[in-house]
C-alpha cells in the first residue's frame, strides 16, 4: 500500500513508516532506495545493481555492489553477496563481504562467512559462520600476517637457530 505523496526516489529513512516498523531500518544511509524485491515474490539469479536494494521475498543467486543490502524481517536470502553495507532483519544463507559495515538485527538468522570493516550484532540473532574484520579486500595478505609466517618468534627458542631453507645451502 503506497502512502500518498510517495516518492519514487524516497530515502531509506524516509521509507521507514511504509514498510512496518520504525526501528527495522536503522541505517543513515542517504542514497535512494532504487530496487525491492516484495514479500511473495521468488528470483533466481543474478543481481548487479547501483544504490539501495531491499529484499522482503525469497532470492537465489548472487548479489554485487549495491550501496546497500537490506533484507526484511521476511526475507529469505539464499545467495554470495558482496556489498557496501547490509542491515539484515530476515534469513541469508550464503557468504557475505561489506566494505563497510554490517548489522545483524534481532531475530535474523544467518549461516555463512562475514567479511566487514565494522559489524553490529543485535541481541537474539542466530549466526553460525566465521567472521572476518577488517578493511582489507578479500584474498589479500597483510604485511603483518606476512611477517609473521616468515619470522615467528614462537618458532626459536632460547639458542636455537631456524634451519635453512632446502634452496638457500
Amino acid at each position: 500500500m503506497l502512502k500518498s505523496g510517495f516518492k519514487g526516489n524516497q530515502t531509506n529513512e524516509e521509507a521507514k513508516p511504509m514498510f512496518g516498523k520504525d526501528g527495522e531500518i536503522t541505517t543513515t544511509q542517504s542514497s535512494a532506495l532504487n530496487s525491492m524485491i516484495g514479500q511473495g515474490c521468488k528470483l533466481k539469479g543474478d543481481i548487479e545493481i547501483q544504490g539501495t536494494i531491499r529484499i522482503d521475498g525469497h532470492f537465489e543467486g548472487s548479489i554485487s555492489n549495491p550501496d546497500t543490502l537490506i533484507i526484511g524481517k521476511g526475507g529469505v536470502v539464499k545467495a554470495e553477496v558482496k556489498v557496501k553495507n547490509a542491515i539484515i532483519g530476515g534469513k541469508l544463507i550464503g557468504n557475505i563481504a561489506a566494505a563497510n559495515k554490517i548489522e545483524l538485527q534481532s531475530g535474523s538468522h544467518v549461516e555463512g562467512d562475514i567479511q566487514t570493516a565494522r559489524l553490529v550484532i543485535d541481541e537474539g540473532v542466530f549466526f553460525e559462520g566465521n567472521c572476518k574484520m577488517g578493511s582489507q579486500p578479500a584474498g589479500t595478505v597483510s604485511s603483518r600476517e606476512n611477517e609473521n609466517t616468515t619470522n615467528n618468534a614462537n618458532w626459536q627458542k632460547k639458542d636455537e637457530k631456524r634451519p635453512e631453507p632446502v634452496g638457500a645451502r
